[in-house]
């Protein structure tokens, strides 16, 4: 057996024993194609992988999913609940450094892997595979059903990142008795759509002039450019971060590192307007080079071995999670999401909720060195003026940037406790 094939036999055998998983060797040589749902049943983490106090279990027969859930604060009956709710590139671990300060205030506090990552099941790591069950609504039924499996009719807070920060916002719009209060962070929830309005006597809608196509003008900038989010819904993606020439262990530490207060290249700032021209001002983890897949773009900002050894939010061991995991799933998952978002799937029922706005408690935190703060022009404030009107506090935390709960965990995790309270 070849060092390679022995390498992706352990990583198989995962699975099954993750008493034996060895993430170092994973990260070097991954299998050929994402193992997510075989008809295996993955076992929790071993308990090496987590800080004490924390569990990891299985959820089943959720919205056709076996979910993933680290714990903390399960030791009694009777706490009130708090629902994480990750992004991309991130899993449940990603919320490891608040969960125990949440628990010993009195919380139970419940992370999933949502659909698409990590040891949650029930999903397809297919680029072809079938798009609508990674709707935005569908995402909230996952959070509900989760909640309802725990027994709980409501949660204290809904708590999202990246990614899960808008996830949060809609589970509190369109579930305001169940979901209490809100906490977003590094996403700001604009608000959603408007029907036309007094309309009936205009004649049809022109279409749209090809001139006012932004990524069309990002690509024609004297220095090629292209957004990230219209990358990660191609077919390259996926492999170009999966098997990257760096390795996964190394794409991920270039990742989290460029997007971190570590980067001194992060100073954020409101841009004036949605063109090719202000959105060409932000790093190229958002505004890539038109001709470099995510991998490339990364590895030009590794950090070096000081700033590694410097990063005590992220470890080596931690990392080695991240690697593993998604050296066993591939990127696919997560990016499907993304691809979602680029289609007119689940577009009428989220229009159900035209004009609605989060009334509930709300928070926003994110880095000072974050800039997801900025990245979609307007919204920003427009959730403070418009889209949530109970927003009781925004914090842009110092030092940190977009891995806000990583970076100052005990900042953020004071945050949200005061805000609790």
């Amino acid at each position: 057996m070849s060092d390679c094939s022995r390498r992706q036999f352990l990583q198989a055998s995962s699975v099954l024993l993750p008493a034996v998983l060895f993430p170092t060797a994973l990260s070097s040589c991954v299998a050929a194609a994402p193992i997510t749902d075989v008809g295996i049943a993955l076992e929790p983490y071993p308990d090496t992988w987590l800080p004490a106090g924390i569990r990891s279990r299985f959820a089943n027969d959720i919205n056709g999913l076996r979910i993933h859930v680290l714990e903390a604060g399960y030791e009694s009956a009777g706490r009130p609940a708090l629902l994480l709710l990750h992004g991309f590139p991130e899993l449940a671990y990603s919320w490891r450094r608040i969960m125990v300060p949440l628990a010993q205030a009195g919380y139970h506090v419940i992370a999933p892997d949502v659909r698409g990552y990590g040891r949650t099941t029930g999903w397809s790591a297919d680029y072809d595979t079938d798009l609508t069950p990674f709707r935005r609504l569908n995402k909230v039924r996952d959070a509900l059903g989760l909640v309802a499996a725990f027994g709980y009719e409501s949660v204290a807070a809904v708590i999202g990142h990246d990614a899960g920060a808008p996830l949060a916002g809609w589970c509190a719009l369109t579930r305001p008795d169940i979901f209490k209060s809100v906490v977003m962070m590094s996403a700001p929830f604009g608000g959603v759509s408007t029907l036309p309005f007094d309309t009936i006597d205009d004649p049809p809608r022109s279409v749209v002039s090809a001139s006012t196509d932004v990524y069309a003008d990002l690509a024609n900038l004297p220095r090629p450019r292209k957004h990230y989010q219209r990358y990660y819904r191609t077919r390259e993606a996926n492999e170009n971060m999966w098997h990257a020439e760096q390795g996964i262990h190394d794409f991920i530490r270039g990742y989290y590192h460029f997007k971190s207060a570590d980067w001194a290249g992060n100073q954020p700032h409101r841009l004036d307007a949605r063109t090719a021209e202000q959105w060409a001002l932000m790093p190229e983890y958002y505004i890539m080079n038109l001709d470099e897949g995510m991998a490339e773009t990364v590895a030009a900002k590794m950090p070096s071995a000081a700033e590694i050894a410097a990063a005590n939010w992220l470890p080596d061991e931690a990392l080695q999670v991240y690697a593993a995991e998604y050296g066993r799933t591939s990127f696919q998952g997560g990016l499907n999401g993304y691809r979602m978002g680029g289609t007119t799937i689940g577009r009428a029922e989220v229009e159900l909720y035209a004009g609605k706005t989060i009334d509930q408690p709300s928070m926003f935190i994110s880095g000072s060195s974050d800039w997801g703060t900025y990245q979609s022009p307007g919204a920003f404030e427009r959730m403070q003026e418009r889209a949530c009107t109970d927003m009781r506090e925004v914090h842009l935390v110092e030092g940190a940037g977009h891995w806000v709960q990583q970076e100052q965990a005990g900042v953020v995790s004071r945050l949200i406790l005061d805000f609790l309270a």
